[in-house]
């Protein structure tokens, strides 16, 4: 096992069936690692996430990680794994919970999860004292979801169909998640041209609120971070205008994270991921899931009970195109503002939500 072989490779050095010395294994691995008391020893910051172990029809096929960040926290070294149980609900990480020393649980001091509330209402009944946070993989998460949805609603508003090859917002999907940092000038340059028109200005606002919540997290000052993650959260929880419905939500949803947790867990750099795609969560194949158009997605308003495919055309809900053409981008990180027409101004209250500030930025002489 000291050079990493397989329990087939095993077994055939020693000369045993598979599964012998599979129990081999994992008899010796519950030895040495499950029944060490020392593991537990100056836990302080603790991460629990469910994860998807049995790819199969039969059993339960999540568990409830539990892992210990304080090395993560305090800059010494990797995360630790403490176990993993069975199952994924509020009762089976209490239960966890109630099992440790009276000694261990007073000891936690801060304890990172995703937005589920079962594992919130675990920890607050078994560690009254500990601080529940949001940690930041969930967080960004949240914001490049918002921006998957709002593209593929403007691209069904412009095309009038989901993203094909060749279409603008399609080829950039995966641009669009990555940081301003780490793009390269091929990317930069796609983004300049899919911000140029002003059919794709709600994506590019959308957008601005991602890269804004990544700069947070990756601000060399933490506390400057969490003043900017602070001030992002206001702008996106209050004054949004209607037509930016991805970011509505999103601010409702970081506005009752706040409340209900009362920070966020920022690990080192080089630990940050600023979108979850390699967690893509599991559906059915599109081959056995045929689209089939709802009434409101027709050219002509049908009952419900009438399927017939029709030809797409453009929704009446159209945006309309704005007076003020939009500039070059010097930086992505810090996109420049937007100048709109007081005629278009009142009908979507837009503000530059890409600065963060409350009020629309217009230029009178576009009025």
């Amino acid at each position: 096992m000291i050079a990493h072989l397989t329990v087939a490779r095993v077994a055939e050095g020693l000369g045993v069936a598979w599964d012998t010395a599979n129990d081999a294994v994992v008899a010796e691995g519950k030895r040495v690692l499950i029944d060490d008391p020392a593991r537990f020893e100056g836990v302080r910051v603790v991460g629990v996430d469910e994860h998807v172990w049995r790819h199969t029809r039969r059993g339960d096929k999540y568990v409830t990680v539990i892992i210990d960040l304080t090395p993560i926290r305090d800059g010494t070294g990797p995360a630790r794994l403490l176990d993993m149980v069975e199952g994924r609900s509020k009762q089976v990480f209490k239960t966890w919970l109630a099992t440790r020393s009276d000694t261990w649980r007073d000891g936690v001091e801060v304890v990172a999860m995703d937005g589920f509330s079962g594992f919130k209402t675990a920890t607050t009944e078994e560690l009254p004292d500990a601080v529940a946070v949001m940690d930041p993989f969930h967080v960004v998460r949240l914001a490049g979801d918002a921006l998957d949805r709002c593209r593929r609603r403007v691209q069904q508003a412009i095309h009038g169909h989901r993203g094909h090859k060749g279409d603008p917002l399609y080829s950039a999907r995966r641009t669009l998640h990555t940081g301003a940092g780490l793009l390269t000038d091929k990317q930069a340059s796609r983004l300049r041209a899919l911000f140029a028109g002003d059919e794709h200005v709600q994506v590019e606002a959308t957008w601005g609120i991602n890269q804004r919540m990544i700069a947070a997290y990756r601000h060399e000052d933490r506390r400057q971070g969490r003043e900017l993650m602070t001030k992002l959260i206001e702008s996106v929880s209050d004054g949004v205008p209607a037509a930016l419905i991805e970011v509505i939500t999103l601010g409702r949803t970081l506005e009752e994270a706040g409340r209900r947790r009362a920070g966020l867990l920022r690990p080192p750099r080089h630990q940050q991921r600023a979108y979850g795609g390699d967690q893509r969560p599991a559906r059915t194949p599109p081959r056995l899931s045929p689209r089939v158009p709802q009434p409101h997605q027709l050219h002509r308003q049908v009952p419900a009970r009438d399927r017939r495919l029709q030809t797409a055309t453009t929704p009446w809900n159209r945006m309309s195109r704005l007076s003020g053409p939009l500039k070059g981008i010097p930086t992505f990180l810090s996109p420049p503002r937007m100048a709109f027409s007081w005629q278009h101004a009142n009908r979507y209250n837009l503000f530059d939500l890409r600065h963060g500030t409350s009020f629309v930025t217009c230029l009178r002489s576009f009025g």
